[in-house]
């Protein structure tokens, strides 16, 4: 979903969103990964396995899973929206902004995240407007505050978007007053859309602990309710929705694996010693 990845380290001039995807692919068939493209239908625990069963009809069986299953950016859903998507309308101010270097922005939402997301996109762009569909902000007094005080930075409430125009690159936005609604047309360079993540959990309702809005639930060793099973990156509640945190919270839960996967081979090895003693016993 990213155009393009400028603060990911190693990669002095950016990186493609696509072409880094491509590249961790690559790297995972270098060291022997197999990867499988398919739907997943189920999670469960069968005696010692964790159960993964796919849409194929196939399954598969491990003594322990990683969940990372991202989330989603909502959309506005509304006529060109998924035409622009990477060339003009943006997800990302750290990953995007700095695309749009001198020119006006458009914000869309007035929560917390496009606050300030706005403020932060101030260093590049010439000037930042939020549209917001309420008829104040929805974030913090510290946040609003810092948006009302900024110079480069107006606020157009009690507006929509209705629609995206251009030809193959965004030209126009065009909002609609909900007071009115009349119509209007702006010409940003760019918009970014701050209204919010759905993570990609909804196949785990039921078999884990998920919060209120979905996010899964881990402990300290990034373990989730059901043994053996982890998660990292977007989808786990409590993460930074960053890329290269993504990546370190996959490193770690790897390691948490091994530590997990060490302590089954112990308590295996006990066992069969158990059964070797208790089997000299008996006459």
């Amino acid at each position: 979903m990213t155009e393009r990845l400028d603060n990911y380290p190693g990669f002095p001039e950016g990186v493609g969103g696509a072409e880094f995807a491509d590249r961790l692919a690559s790297q995972a068939r270098r060291f022997g990964v197999e990867l499988l493209s398919a739907e997943v239908r189920s999670l469960e625990v069968a005696g010692q396995y964790r159960v993964v069963r796919l849409a194929t009809g196939d399954e598969v069986r491990s003594y322990a899973t990683l969940l990372a299953p991202g989330s989603t950016y909502r959309r506005l859903n509304v006529p060109g929206e998924e035409d622009f998507i990477g060339p003009g309308v943006h997800f990302c101010a750290t990953c995007d902004g700095p695309f749009d270097r001198g020119q006006d922005v458009l914000v869309v939402d007035g929560g917390n995240s496009a606050t300030e997301e706005a403020s932060f996109l101030t260093k590049f762009a010439s000037h930042v407007t939020i549209v917001t569909r309420d008829a104040h902000l929805t974030a913090s007094e510290v946040a609003q505050e810092d948006v009302r005080h900024h110079p480069q930075i107006d606020v157009r409430y009690r507006a929509t978007v209705q629609e995206f125009r251009g030809n193959g690159k965004l030209e126009t936005v065009v909002l609609r007053d909900l007071e009115t609604g009349a119509p209007e047309e702006l010409h940003p360079a760019a918009v970014f859309l701050f209204i919010g993540l759905q993570p990609n959990t909804g196949l785990l309702r039921g078999m884990l602990e998920l919060n209120e809005a979905g996010f899964i639930l881990t402990g300290p060793t990034l373990e989730t309710s059901m043994p053996g099973v982890f998660a990292a990156g977007d989808a786990r509640a409590g993460s930074t929705k960053q890329l290269v945190s993504a990546a370190g919270e996959g490193a770690t839960a790897a390691l948490m694996i091994r530590e997990y996967l060490r302590g089954i081979k112990e308590a295996r090895s006990a066992a069969q010693e158990l059964e070797r003693d208790v089997a000299r016993m008996i006459p």
